[in-house]
C-alpha cells in the first residue's frame, strides 16, 4: 500500500488531547502533518491528498480553494450542518463523515444520566443535602415508564437496549422502515414512520431526540409539538440544539407543562450563565460533551485511518456525504468497525 500525505486540522487548545495523539497512532502508516495556522497556507496543503478536519469545524473555505491534491476531506465528527457541504464538491472534494455508530455508546449513556437525574430530582436533591434536609424530594422510578425516541439510528438502538434492562417500554419514529426482527432485538415495542411523530409525544413519559438537523428537522419539537407531550414529561436533547425550539421549552418548563429536560447542546454556545434554562431546578444539562469520550476518539480515529487506507488503495472511502440530508440516512458500518477491532 502506497503512502498517502494527510493533514490533520486539529481542534482548539483546549480540547486538543486525546484527539491529536489518537489520530496521529492511527494513521501513522502514512505521512501525517499536524496544521499550523502561523504558517502559509498554500505549502501546508501542497500534495495532500487526505485531510482530517476535527469535528468538520476547522475546515475554511480559503483551504478548500488551495485543497489541489485532496481527494478525500475526512470529518472527525458526524454532525454535518455547520459544514459548508456544498462549497466544498464544488471544488471536486469528496467529504465523509464519521458514522454514529462510533458515538452511540456515549450518547446513549449521557441521556440515560439525564432521565435519572431528572427522575431523582437530581437539583433539589443536592440542594437538600447541602441544607441538612433529608428523604426529600420524592422521586420516580423509571420502570414502566414510556420512552419515545425520535430517530431510530445507531444512538437511539443503543438508548432502546438500556431502556429494556430498566424495564421501561420503547417505541421510536424513523424514516426507514424498521423490521420486525430488528424491533425485537432492541425491545421496541414499535417503530413507525414520521407522520406517527405526534401519537408518540401524547403517549410518552420520556422523549429523547436522536435526529440530524436539516432544513426538514429544524424546530420539530416546537411549541404545538409540547403541547402534546404529557403534562410533566421530559424531554432529552443530545443531538443538536436547533431541533427544540429553545423559547418554547423554556415557556413549557417554567408553565410546569413539561417536568423537566436533560439537555447536551444549547442554541448559543457556551451558552452563558445567565441562561434562563441553566437557573431551572427541573434543567440538567452538560457542555456539548456527549460523545467525548476516550473511545469516541479512538474509534473515529481508526474509522479516518481506514478512510485513508481506502484512498491509498484506490477504494471508494466510506460513509461519504452526497449533501447534507444524506446524514440522515441509515448506514450500517458497524462490520467494517469488528473488522478495525472497534468498539460499536
Amino acid at each position: 500500500m502506497r503512502i498517502v500525505k494527510v493533514l490533520y486540522l486539529p481542534p482548539p487548545p483546549h480540547m486538543r488531547q486525546p484527539w491529536e495523539n489518537d489520530v496521529i497512532a492511527a494513521v501513522n502508516r502514512h505521512e501525517l502533518r499536524i496544521f499550523d495556522p502561523k504558517l502559509p497556507l498554500e505549502a501546508q496543503f501542497r500534495d495532500v491528498e487526505v485531510v482530517i478536519d476535527h469535528g468538520g469545524s476547522m475546515g475554511t473555505r480559503a483551504m478548500a480553494d488551495v485543497a489541489h491534491s485532496v481527494k478525500l476531506w475526512q470529518v472527525l465528527g458526524n454532525g454535518m450542518d455547520h459544514f459548508e457541504l456544498e462549497y466544498w464538491r464544488a471544488k471536486g472534494i469528496q467529504v465523509a463523515n464519521c458514522p454514529g455508530e462510533l458515538t452511540g455508546v456515549p450518547l446513549a449513556e449521557l441521556a440515560f444520566m439525564f432521565m435519572l437525574q431528572l427522575a431523582r430530582g437530581w437539583h433539589d436533591s443536592q440542594q437538600n443535602l447541602q441544607n441538612d434536609v433529608m428523604y426529600v424530594p420524592f422521586g420516580m422510578e423509571l420502570y414502566g415508564r414510556t420512552l419515545g425516541l425520535v430517530g431510530f439510528g445507531a444512538t437511539a438502538r443503543q438508548v432502546a437496549q438500556r431502556a429494556r434492562a430498566f424495564g421501561m417500554r420503547t417505541s421510536a419514529i424513523d424514516i426507514r422502515q424498521v423490521s420486525e426482527a430488528e424491533q425485537a432485538e432492541y425491545g421496541v415495542g414499535w417503530v413507525r414512520s414520521p407522520e406517527y411523530l405526534d401519537e408518540l409525544l401524547a403517549q410518552s413519559d420520556f422523549v429523547s431526540l436522536h435526529l440530524h438537523l436539516t432544513p426538514e428537522t429544524q424546530h420539530i419539537i416546537d411549541a404545538r409539538r409540547m403541547s402534546l407531550m404529557k403534562r410533566g414529561a421530559i424531554l432529552i436533547n443530545v443531538s443538536r440544539a436547533d431541533l427544540v425550539d429553545e423559547e418554547a421549552l423554556i415557556s413549557a418548563l417554567r408553565s410546569k407543562r413539561l417536568g423537566g429536560a436533560g439537555m447536551d447542546v444549547f442554541h448559543k454556545e457556551p451558552p452563558g450563565r445567565d441562561h434562563p434554562l441553566l437557573a431551572m431546578s427541573n434543567v440538567v444539562g452538560t457542555p456539548h460533551l456527549a460523545g467525548h469520550t476516550g473511545g469516541t476518539s479512538r474509534r473515529r480515529a481508526a474509522f479516518a485511518a481506514e478512510n485513508v487506507d481506502r484512498v491509498a488503495r484506490g477504494e471508494a472511502p466510506l460513509a461519504l456525504i452526497e449533501k447534507r440530508s444524506n446524514v440522515a440516512n441509515f448506514a450500517d458500518h458497524s462490520e467494517t468497525l469488528k473488522r478495525l477491532n472497534v468498539n460499536v
